[in-house]
């Protein structure tokens, strides 16, 4: 396989520098979803953590670079899940963290940022505003930019759950991985095409956000005015190319689903597996929903990858 940016050896050593409580998480059989999905289902939980979501592996090694050089602070540009984790992180080892997030953001990721005591700039704007508004605090303030999924740190903590995957499952024929900004697909699809590779790694997008979905397809960064999704963990309009380079070397196919089959899998998650996912964590049961006969008697894995979402809207979506 062509290099991608990322080492195996490194994903490897990444583990002892993770705090414990975000690794080997449950990976078990759903037997529950399997009738509905007409294939076998394996759920990887990545909820049951300080943050409720997976961003915590990649913050812990950000952070441990940043403490052990000496640097103090740090900023980032978040949808919310990877503003709490950096927080998380950030405050375990003393450093002060700056987080810049949309105003329209999920209630529920901006309070929970603002308990972990970073301080917390919202912009009127989306994301792709809020990355452009971090990066002049850090060129302003001399501090470190976290940049998700540029910054190798966050691919190769991600990278971690692939080789969880791995190490406990038994064989499985595919991975269905939620797709934003590259982190959690690059690095679970790198560990997958290294140590399992005849599995499919298949990335799975909102029809509303689809960019680098369509980048990948064009084999070039393709960027989009809006977005228009429930999915705000995935909302990008611009991808990066390095992580686009990347992404083309593991990923076997990427697919786009409708809100529709979104709020359905939640809802699937919800009464058939006791699951709150937030719509991004839904989307590996969406790519199933809309193409059952592809995975017909087939063992899946899907990552389950955030739990963090308003409960008004949530009740609403699922009611």
């Amino acid at each position: 396989m062509q290099e991608t940016r990322l080492d195996t050896a490194r994903i490897r050593a990444a583990r002892r520098v993770i705090d414990p409580v975000f690794l080997d998480t449950p990976l078990y059989r759903c037997e529950a979803l399997e009738p509905d999905l007409g294939c076998e289902v394996s759920i990887k939980l990545e909820t049951a953590n300080p943050v409720r979501c997976f961003k915590g592996r990649g913050t812990e090694l950000v952070t441990s670079l940043l403490a052990d050089n000496g640097s103090r602070a740090a900023v980032c540009a978040s949808a919310g899940n990877l503003g709490q984790a950096l927080a998380w992180s950030g405050r375990r080892r003393g450093l002060d963290i700056t987080v810049v997030a949309s105003r329209h953001a999920t209630a529920a990721k901006l309070d929970r940022i603002r308990a972990l005591d970073a301080k917390l700039e919202l912009v009127d704007g989306d994301h792709e505003l809020a990355r452009e508004r971090a990066a002049a605090i850090a060129h302003r303030d001399g501090l470190r930019l976290v940049e998700d999924s540029l910054d190798i740190e966050t691919c190769e903590g991600a990278a971690t759950i692939g080789l969880e995957l791995v190490d406990a499952a038994p064989s499985f024929d595919a991975v269905l991985i939620a797709l934003g900004g590259g982190a959690l697909a690059t690095g679970v699809g790198h560990v997958v095409k290294a140590l399992a590779p005849e599995a499919e790694v298949i990335c799975v997008q909102p029809l509303g956000a689809p960019a680098m979905t369509r980048s990948w397809r064009e084999r070039r960064v393709v960027t989009t005015d809006t977005t228009d999704t429930i999915a705000d963990g995935v909302a990008g309009r611009r991808p990066i190319p390095a992580v686009l380079d990347d992404l083309l070397l593991v990923a076997d196919d990427a697919v786009l689903v409708r809100e529709s089959s979104i709020i359905a899998g939640m809802r699937m998650l919800h009464d058939h597996a006791g699951l709150i996912a937030e719509p991004s964590a839904a989307l590996g049961i969406a790519a199933i929903l809309e193409d059952r006969d592809r995975f017909a008697d087939r063992h899946v894995v899907t990552i389950l990858c955030g739990s963090n979402v308003d409960g008004d809207a949530y009740r609403r979506w699922t009611a």
